[in-house]
């Protein structure tokens, strides 16, 4: 039962997250995926368009985005990715083996979450996207919440309103 959970009478099905990894190098995502894929669910792709007509479909929780590729870089590949409403709040950590600052600062400044630099090392790649898809999860969370607390005290006050309005008339009514 690898994605059910027993909570008390009721199983609970667990949906792994997904994650992308966009590389145009094969054994990068290879690499990739022999550190991720038994905790989660990959996409792996080594075209930037590909990975990016796919995530405005079938938005991912988690993108791992390669800065240097043709045709489309990193930074324009994450530019696309923050202008579409669906795909805003999806963290992008870039992989790279650039180490100079102004290559993270263009990042960061493109809507990156996270960089992690190559050569990889299997658990700094682990603890990051864990650490940034927890982030995700609660944010998702609050935005919800707050959607219904909105929703809720609006329903609330037009009940108000309309109670007011039943017990002593309407209010714009002088007498």
């Amino acid at each position: 039962m690898d994605n059910m959970e027993e909570t008390g009478k009721h199983a609970t099905v667990l949906v792994r997250p997904t994650v992308m990894v966009v590389d145009d190098a094969d054994e990068m995502l290879m690499i990739m995926e022999s550190i991720l894929a038994k905790e989660y669910s990959l996409k792996l792709f080594d075209q930037p368009q590909k990975a990016l007509d796919y995530a405005f479909s079938n938005p991912p929780d988690l993108i791992l985005l390669d800065v240097m590729m043709p045709d489309i870089d990193g930074f324009e590949a994450c530019r696309r990715l923050k202008a579409n409403p669906r795909l805003r709040d999806i963290p992008v950590i870039f992989l790279t083996s650039k180490d100079e600052d102004e290559y993270e600062e263009m990042g960061f400044s493109v809507g990156a979450s996270d960089f992690i630099h190559k050569p990889i090392n299997a658990p700094i790649v682990m603890a990051r996207v864990k650490t940034h898809l927890k982030i995700k999860f609660v944010m998702d969370y609050m935005r919800n919440e707050n959607l219904r607390l909105q929703k809720t005290a609006k329903e609330a006050s037009t009940e108000v309103a309309e109670l007011t309005k039943m017990l002593w008339g309407s209010p714009h009514v002088k007498s």
